[in-house]
């Protein structure tokens, strides 16, 4: 008798842990092309512009985020962080030609292309088109402001910037980007702030801009600065919603303590759409 009430007690148990168990399951889409046929031009296009599509698959109504890989603008490759895997969201990498092949600013565009397919058409595989995050590391975070922060970038496919709920850069240059300064013979110690540099483009009414850096002393040169310069003029200008994490002992690698904040801003402005 003892035994059997063990085993039904157990058998409560399991079925208890069962019910609060998340059932969501995840499908993936590859080397979907974000150009239509009338805008691919030449074969490194179609090579490159390119995302997948990591996404919940019996829910509706979540967020997505829009990753755009680093490397520079020179190399990377799209990927889904692992650290998003099976987290509520959808994750869509996204490829975008790289510099010596293209100059500035394609790289934008391309990022911008990506971004208005994903905001055209993340409804049909059951996301909402209004929670839609812009992040990436390094230049990925670099592309990631360029499109949400100046609005000419989206226009050109039909998209306003401030349907973007909100950017989330690391690490990103909010100067011109090294590169683009290397196209023009610059040193990448001299900055330049000009209309290919986020800074060039602050605005009162951009989307929510939650900027995450490593430590100063770690960082590559100067980019915990330039994004502390970055929050500061947001707030000059009035923006309500600009915030700065610096990760203390960690380097330009900072990646793995910054995807829980990531998670935690796009549940944070979910919460408030609410």
């Amino acid at each position: 008798m003892l035994r059997f009430k063990v085993f039904i007690l157990l058998s409560f148990f399991f079925i208890v842990l069962s019910f609060g168990q998340d059932t969501t399951t995840y499908a993936l889409e590859q080397n979907v092309g974000y150009f239509d046929d009338t805008n691919t031009t030449d074969d490194y296009m179609v090579e490159r512009c390119l995302l997948d599509i990591y996404y919940p698959s019996n829910t509706q109504g979540y967020p997505t985020v829009v990753w755009f890989h680093g490397g520079g603008l020179t190399s990377g490759n799209k990927e889904i962080p692992e650290a998003l895997k099976e987290k509520g969201v959808a994750v869509v990498a996204v490829n975008y030609r790289l510099f010596p092949k293209v100059n500035a600013p394609k790289y934008i565009e391309d990022a911008a292309a990506a971004v208005a397919w994903v905001v055209n058409h993340i409804e049909d595989f059951g996301g909402d088109p209004a929670m839609v995050f812009l992040s990436g590391h390094s230049a990925g975070g670099y592309l990631s402001m360029m499109v949400g922060l100046d609005k000419s970038y989206l226009a050109q496919f039909g998209v306003d910037a401030d349907q973007i709920a909100g950017l989330i850069p690391f690490s990103g240059h909010t100067i011109t980007h090294f590169t683009i300064r290397e196209e023009r013979g610059l040193p990448g110690t001299q900055p330049i702030v000009d209309n290919l540099a986020p800074l060039f483009h602050i605005r009162k009414d951009a989307p929510s801009l939650l900027l995450i850096t490593g430590d100063r002393e770690l960082e590559m040169l100067g980019r915990y600065e330039e994004n502390a310069y970055l929050m500061r003029m947001m707030k000059i200008v009035g923006h309500k919603d600009t915030r700065l994490f610096e990760l203390d002992g960690y380097g330009h690698q900072m990646t793995e303590p910054a995807f829980p904040l990531l998670l935690n801003e796009i549940k944070r402005i979910a919460s408030n759409q609410e």
